[in-house]
């Protein structure tokens, strides 16, 4: 299996992955062949090979495509005040509820499940590789950026992340796993985020005093 990085697929090799995705969706594991995808972006079985690999490797590229739609965060030193940051943050639980609750990351979520006792079944380990760990680590950036510039209190950047996490996904991801349509409205993501946010804030945000008080340097 290739390595895929979603930053170097170009513009064709994007469609290509979408259209593999919606033939996920609409076929479930076993529409999702070389021929099948090959004839559905009409791209020849040689090009699918040599851009992903083997079918693990084609695997692979539609998770971390589908991961990609949470937006990155790479901090590039620009001042951020809290209002701005509470923005990226707000912007990030927007993307992952809309992520996980579209039908291409739901296909993937019960396909995995319903392999994960099947011998040689990597599908779980994908998701976990190409897709969670990829949000993760966007998302750990921008927590170490708000640390940096004063916003956020923490010790454990993992164990703040994890509380992020949990406040903006909660019961829903295995709710919408179940079934339950009426938890899928975009409509309420917003708002939905911009709570959870307001408690991350409770939890780890700093106090004025907290930053503007003079840092004693260690002896």
């Amino acid at each position: 299996m290739q390595e895929n990085r979603e930053q170097d697929f170009t513009p064709r090799q994007h469609a290509v992955l979408e259209r593999a995705l919606e033939l996920l969706v609409a076929g479930g594991e076993r529409a999702l062949t070389t021929a099948g995808v090959a004839r559905a972006a009409s791209c020849s079985k040689e090009s699918l090979y040599k851009w992903f690999g083997d079918r693990d490797g084609l695997l692979a590229a539609m998770i971390a495509h589908q991961a990609s739609k949470v937006r990155g965060f790479s901090d590039d030193g620009v001042p951020m005040d809290s209002e701005r940051f509470r923005a990226h943050l707000v912007g990030f639980a927007q993307d992952l509820l809309q992520v996980l609750s579209s039908d291409v990351s739901l296909a993937l979520n019960r396909l995995a499940i319903g392999q994960a006792s099947r011998e040689g079944s990597r599908l779980g380990a994908l998701l976990v590789e190409q897709g969670r760990r990829r949000i993760d680590l966007s998302a750990g950036a921008l927590l170490e950026a708000g640390k940096r510039r004063g916003h956020l209190i923490y010790q454990d950047r993992d164990d703040a992340y994890r509380t992020l996490y949990g406040l903006i996904v909660r019961d829903l991801h295995v709710r919408m796993l179940l079934g339950e349509e009426h938890v899928r409205r975009p409509e309420t993501f917003t708002v939905q985020a911009e709570r959870a946010v307001q408690q991350f804030f409770v939890l780890y945000g700093a106090r004025e005093k907290e930053k503007t008080a003079p840092r004693v340097r260690a002896v």
